[in-house]
């Protein structure tokens, strides 16, 4: 049977046109029905949807009330789809609208386009692998004490997101969000600094850089060290590209101490300082909390005098953001909210920080 829905266009009418005849100007499809040019409008899926609804429930009113359409705009939208198709689809009577002979014959293909809709419409709302997949970039800044928690939340409360970590310079990180290969990037940022362009910052925590030490380290007995002790000790520095590698240089000056070993990021750096290499200096929210330092093997002094403020920021493209990614985010924002550093007093450890729990500051890149 030839339908003609599958082209969903109007075949038009010529004087002595029979649909029983061979039109040479139609031609033949493969199952040797007419196959109609593409003229005329496409039929619209509230169209079908207003045929069914009318064979349903048997009458154009009941129709309308049923899809909260007026009776004349459905009468008038059913009235088009005939004209496209070029078919009587309904037999109108005193006691109601019928499905006509011919209208039942398509109302199978319609109702099969209308199932497609459906699947269509729920396939879109389906998550693929990859949307449920985050990459977040890192400076390995309060991995242990933020970022791993926040990982484990949202993998609770969400097993189906995946999250990526890699490790990163922020100027490799930044570029990464950029160019779509990153989702998120957690990255160190001093008060007045500005997001990369194009970018939304989002600001977890806020503290200060202190001195983090090994546990009999001389310099555990001071309530607070300053620069010339810190000359007078060997070192764990920063490679150049992140932020620590500034703040060194910016407290330093001309005159820096020795250095014992250079790392990548905090969390290589605190264990370097674990197994007695040196001191380093970190901001107090990637050393409060972390397990070396609840278990003793490290600890940490504010600097004497020093005012500078850090905060971590999370990043990301503006306007680009999966549900996955938001999750995420949720969990770190949720994870920072109750962040402390606490003033700590077991074992020579003195006053960290004073910070209190950090609200979440937005703020957009330039």
């Amino acid at each position: 049977m030839c339908t003609g829905l599958v082209y969903l266009a109007t075949v038009p009418r010529r004087p002595g046109f029979n649909p029983g005849i061979a039109d040479p100007d139609l031609g033949r499809s493969d199952h040797g029905c007419p196959t109609p040019r593409l003229e005329g409008r496409p039929v619209r899926i509230e169209q079908l949807e207003y045929i069914a609804a009318v064979t349903e429930h048997g009458s154009l009113r009941r129709a309308g009330e049923r899809l909260h359409v007026s009776q004349p705009a459905l009468s008038e939208a059913v009235a088009k789809l005939e004209r496209e198709l070029g078919v009587t689809l309904l037999d109108r009577r005193r006691s109601g609208a019928r499905i006509s002979r011919r209208g039942a014959d398509l109302l199978q293909p319609m109702i099969d386009v209308l199932d497609a809709v459906e699947r269509l419409k729920a396939a879109a709302r389906t998550e693929s692998p990859a949307s449920r997949l985050v990459r977040l970039g890192t400076v390995s800044t309060a991995t242990s004490t933020l970022l791993v928690p926040a990982v484990l939340a949202c993998r609770e409360a969400h097993p189906e997101v995946t999250v990526e970590l890699v490790n990163a310079q922020q100027a490799r990180i930044s570029e990464g969000i950029a160019e779509g290969r990153l989702d998120l990037g957690l990255v160190n940022l001093f008060e007045g600094d500005d997001a990369p362009h194009d970018t939304t910052a989002t600001e977890l925590l806020r503290g200060t850089p202190v001195a983090v030490l090994p546990r009999d380290h001389p310099l555990c007995s001071r309530d607070a060290v300053s620069v010339d002790d810190l000359r007078s000790a060997d070192l764990v520095g920063m490679r150049p590209g992140y932020l620590m590698h500034r703040f060194t240089q910016r407290l330093f000056g001309g005159e820096p101490p020795r250095v014992s070993a250079v790392t990548d990021g905090a969390e290589m750096g605190k264990l370097m300082v674990a197994e007695g290499l040196g001191v380093t200096l970190l901001p107090d929210f990637s050393v409060v909390q972390d397990p070396l330092f609840r278990a003793g093997l490290i600890t940490a002094r504010p600097l004497a005098g020093a005012a500078t403020r850090v905060s971590l920021v999370a990043l990301r493209r503006v306007g680009d953001s999966s549900a996955a990614t938001q999750r995420l985010l949720e969990a770190l924002l949720a994870g920072a909210s109750t962040y402390r550093s606490p003033v700590a007093t077991t074992a020579g450890v003195r006053s960290v920080s004073s910070a209190s729990p950090v609200a979440p500051v937005a703020a957009t890149g330039s």
